[in-house]
């Protein structure tokens, strides 16, 4: 039974949802980091939210921790490098607190457009401050936002009731997603500062968004403009944001999140027009429960079914895709570890090609369970989270194809590798197999364009060789000579006499010396015993 650690304060409904699934718990809340090294070996799935941080060392010390669970969209707080590395699958739930947040940065740009907290001070101080705030009103004005994902793209729907213009400055926003919206894309960041009245941010922090209102871009912006930031600490030059403020360059501003947190002391506070919230944007009773329940759900679904939800590093994968893909997964493995173990001196291109039926489906996974499988036989514990970044990493180059039909089977999964060239490999070149599934099992169809048809059995003699009378019986003395049983034997060739292929199955593994003998047959071009 999968175990799961929650590391921080989740609803009871969603503790309630892995138990009812089957998945044993254990809360432990405040736990220091040395602590939580000791004990997260024994857990399969860690649950989060912003206090519990899995950095490197954390991940390096969970030996069977397959999902860690962000309940809520911010992801600072997880080492998703190593974590990806580990083959730990990275999830959170971006939808489940996008409209609380969203509410709260139109709060926050209302309250700092009409000076309301400070207004409410002075008001109950009992000074009746009328003649001391002069707002500013939002109809008509210019919004421009930095992000406009799934938190973003609510705010622009809330600023659009409002009479705004929104101008969007995103990378990734196209330009029908924006007509769709009813928001103009800026061409660059520069562009969306220059015409801002108020700018709001809501990307995530990464290398490319740290610091991207810098004192530079802030210069940039309209006299007044109003700054709010409900997104992430980090992403704003917080002291360049006081200046402005002193100076009166900069309107007002509203920050929910800080570069450093808890922020018991920050160089804004106190600063002119400046309202500060301590990270309440996902604060609301049904944000706080609908993160919980998501992340449950996609936990569970994962550890129990293989489906993945709002992963990160790992293609997603529905409740309904899993069983289905299930197989093909398999299929697709098996292809990868045979054309792995046949690299001897490694590859330097990947081609993955599917045909009939299989290249309809949802490839991305297919595609990280071949290359798991191929980099196994060289890396060892890889698996379909950790395998697209170790090849991405290492420079190898990798294309796939897809084709709606298939000559002969439904459906029909092709691996080709280029080996490298080097002084020790005496045939570099293009090493390509095919497989299928034939009554829901994985078969091999193809070798070096070579038809046959053979199941992958846990042992394998791989022999490729010249089709000559006696070979067979010369293979099969030197088996018995060892007293190797013969499970399962097929054939393939080009034509009589010509280039042939022998899969043969065993049941045990053949010694060092049995091997250079069948390497040393005549016609024999090349021999390994493959593991499945």
């Amino acid at each position: 039974m999968p175990k799961v650690l929650i590391a921080d304060k989740l609803a009871p409904a969603a503790v309630d949802i892995f138990h009812n699934r089957g998945l044993e718990t254990e809360t432990a809340i405040g736990l220091s980091k040395d602590e939580l090294i000791a004990k997260i070996p024994e857990f399969d799935g860690l649950v989060v939210r912003s206090a519990c941080k899995p950095d490197a060392d954390v991940i390096a010390a969970a030996d069977n921790l397959k999902v860690i669970g962000r309940a809520g969209i911010g992801v600072d707080n997880i080492d998703i490098k190593a974590a990806t590395g580990k083959g730990v699958v990275v999830m959170n739930t971006p939808f489940g607190n996008a409209v609380t947040t969203a509410e709260h940065a139109i709060a926050m740009m209302f309250a700092a457009a009409r000076q309301i907290p400070a207004a409410n001070a002075g008001t109950q101080a009992g000074d009746w401050p009328k003649k001391a705030f002069m707002g500013t009103e939002l109809s008509y004005k210019t919004l421009g936002m930095i992000g406009c994902g799934n938190i973003g793209a609510r705010v622009a729907e809330r600023a659009k009731g409002l009479q705004m213009k929104v101008l969007a400055y995103d990378p990734f926003l196209t330009e029908e997603r924006a007509i769709e919206l009813g928001v103009e894309k800026a061409a660059d960041l520069d562009a969306m500062l220059a015409r801002a009245d108020a700018i709001t941010l809501h990307t995530p922090l990464t290398d490319q968004t740290r610091n991207i209102l810098s004192a530079e871009a802030l210069a940039k912006t309209k006299k007044g403009v109003i700054l709010v930031n409900c997104a992430r600490g980090g992403l704003v030059d917080e002291a360049a944001v006081a200046e402005g403020l002193k100076s009166g360059h900069i309107g007002a501003a509203a920050f929910d999140v800080f570069a450093e947190e808890p922020a018991k002391e920050n160089v804004l506070f106190g600063a002119p027009n400046f309202i500060a919230t301590p990270h309440l944007g996902a604060a609301t009773t049904e944000a706080q429960e609908n993160v919980a329940l998501q992340v449950a759900e996609q936990m569970s679904d994962y550890l129990l079914t293989g489906a993945v939800t709002n992963a990160l590093n790992m293609p997603s994968v529905t409740a309904d895709e899993a069983p289905r893909l299930k197989p093909f997964a398999a299929l697709a493995e098996k292809l990868g570890m045979f054309a792995g173990q046949i690299s001897d001196y490694g590859f330097e291109e990947v081609v993955i090609e599917y045909e009939g039926e299989v290249a309809e489906l949802n490839r991305k996974p297919l595609t990280a369970a071949a290359l798991a499988g191929l980099l196994r036989a060289s890396r060892g514990d890889v698996n379909m989270v950790s395998a697209p970044a170790i090849l991405n990493e290492s420079g190898v180059k990798l294309a796939e194809t897809k084709t709606e039909d298939s000559p002969v089977y439904d459906s029909l999964i092709r691996i080709k590798v280029l080996t490298k060239r080097t002084e020790n490999d005496p045939e570099p070149g293009w090493r390509s197999l095919a497989g299928t599934l034939i009554a829901g099992q994985p078969r091999i169809v193809e070798v070096k364009g070579m038809a046959l048809e053979g199941d992958f059995s846990d042992t394998v003699l791989y022999v490729n060789n010249l089709d000559k009378p006696g070979f067979i019986g010369s293979l099969g003395a030197l088996l018995g000579k060892e007293d190797i049983n013969i499970a399962t034997f097929h054939l393939g060739r080009t034509d009589a006499g010509g280039e042939a292929i022998a899969l043969i199955g065993i049941d045990s593994d053949p010694s060092t010396d049995l091997v250079k003998q069948l390497k040393a047959l005549p016609h024999v071009r090349y021999a390994k015993v493959l593991n499945f």
